[in-house]
């Protein structure tokens, strides 16, 4: 008998086990007329008819990026690759996979980490190192560290090259830079558990969509009254690291600063005032300057003040910015300090709270612009009603379980900006799955 057999008769027996004592298993209750799907479902590719298709618009795609190696024909190759895995896994591998796999993972990078792997391994050009040599240099328990370092070769974070023994791969070497590696410990530490409990809480609260900033499941899971940012500034490191988590977010995507996505010249820079003193561009919660500092490299002769706000412990964790950016602390629910700016420029901010918190933050916006010349710039996710790219969708997930809040679609976007007293001027987009610029104006 094979393993498969074996598979499928105890799966069958326990099934009608179970029914013939009255107490067939809660998934039984949500399928049609209370019947399990046959176990071979799940031990058979998920959609093996479409293997052949794709197969041919991988070998298309992937002459056409190897021609070009453009950002388009890898996206789209790298896309087709996926649904080419998914094809081709069982749901049953699928299920281990999103169960044990990458949950592991997810744990034995955090505490590679933590122990200081990914440097070490990267050193003398990252030739093979044994994880003896490496338990003795980090001072690590040598059992400890050969088992994470051997899930984290089979899901090939490292690469394994003999018993025991592993080189870095480009992904683990690049942990080593704190925007990519920071948000493993940052999350960890101050956010997977609201992920992992938020079933629980959607039963404790009637399963309705989160929406509440102090019974949140972010304050279920930590037992806290702080929000995600207070949690984590309270308990350092996980602030810093946070910080460094979004800047690596923001790294590697369209930017509209770039040509042929929004036109800084013609709606920013042309018409700004140029007296003494006058404000080009204030970035709201902008963190450690990610952003600012970007715009003032790409258009180092654009007129007026830069301004990057954010809270005063954020701003004294910053370690590089530009000297002609000026730093101020502030707290967006509070009075707008800078009056009559060019632009009032938010990233990735409003969809950290609920819409009535929006609306406070736009409303001090709207108090300090100058009619018929300030804007409001908001670099966010604008989800298609279709399509939707999955980074989008998964930073939904994460908005939803660690802050009660949400990304938007466009009519979502539309009605904000209207119940703000703003006028939506346009969307400015230059790819799906990719954030876009929603330009606003004062009516």
């Amino acid at each position: 008998m094979t393993v498969t057999e074996n598979i499928q008769n105890d799966t069958t027996n326990g099934t009608a086990n179970g029914t013939a004592n009255g107490k067939a298993d809660d998934t039984a209750n949500g399928t049609a007329n209370g019947t399990i799907p046959d176990i071979s479902l799940a031990l058979n590719p998920s959609d093996v008819e479409s293997v052949p298709g794709l197969l041919k618009d991988i070998a298309s795609t992937g002459n056409s990026f190897v021609a070009q190696e453009d950002r388009a024909s890898r996206l789209q190759l790298l896309a087709q690759a996926r649904q080419l895995v998914r094809a081709l896994e069982t749901p049953r591998e699928t299920m281990l996979k999103n169960c044990w796999g990458e949950p592991g993972a997810y744990c034995a990078i955090a505490a590679c980490m933590t122990i200081g792997v990914f440097p070490e391994l990267a050193k003398d050009d990252g030739s093979p190192k044994k994880v003896s040599d490496l338990a003795k240099t980090l001072n690590c328990d040598e059992k400890l560290l050969g088992r994470l370092m051997r899930h984290l070769g089979t899901m090939a974070v490292i690469k394994e090259t003999g018993p025991n023994e592993y080189k870095p791969t480009n992904f683990s070497t690049s942990l080593t830079i704190p925007v990519i590696g920071d948000g493993f410990p940052a999350l960890a530490g101050g956010g997977m558990a609201a992920v992992y409990k938020f079933p629980a809480w959607l039963q404790k609260y009637g399963f309705k969509n989160p929406e509440s900033t102090t019974e949140g499941p972010y304050q279920y899971a930590y037992d806290t009254h702080h929000n995600l940012f207070g949690y984590l500034m309270a308990h350092p490191p996980l602030g810093m690291q946070f910080n460094h988590h979004m800047g690596g977010y923001r790294q590697g995507r369209p930017s509209w600063m770039d040509p042929g996505f929004f036109p800084v010249e013609e709606r920013l820079a042309a018409g700004a005032d140029t007296a003494e003193g006058a404000a080009l561009l204030v970035d709201l919660g902008g963190g450690h300057g990610h952003d600012i500092n970007e715009f003032r490299r790409k258009h180092p002769d654009a007129p007026g003040r830069l301004i990057l706000q954010d809270l005063p412990d954020v701003l004294a964790q910053i370690t590089e910015l530009d000297g002609k950016i000026e730093r101020m602390g502030h707290d967006f629910l509070t009075e707008q300090p800078v009056k009559g700016a060019r632009a009032y420029y938010m990233h990735s901010v409003l969809h950290d709270w609920s819409d009535e918190t929006c609306l406070k933050i736009l409303g001090r916006v709207k108090a300090a612009m100058r009619p018929g010349y300030s804007k409001v710039l908001i670099n966010e996710n604008v989800i298609p009603d279709a399509g939707a790219g999955w980074e989008a969708t998964a930073l939904d997930m994460m908005v939803m379980t660690l802050l009660s809040a949400e990304e938007r679609t466009e009519k979502h976007w539309r009605s904000l900006v209207g119940r703000a007293g703003l006028k939506l001027v346009k969307i400015w987009s230059v790819e799906n799955g990719s954030e876009s610029l929603i330009e606003c104006e004062l009516p």
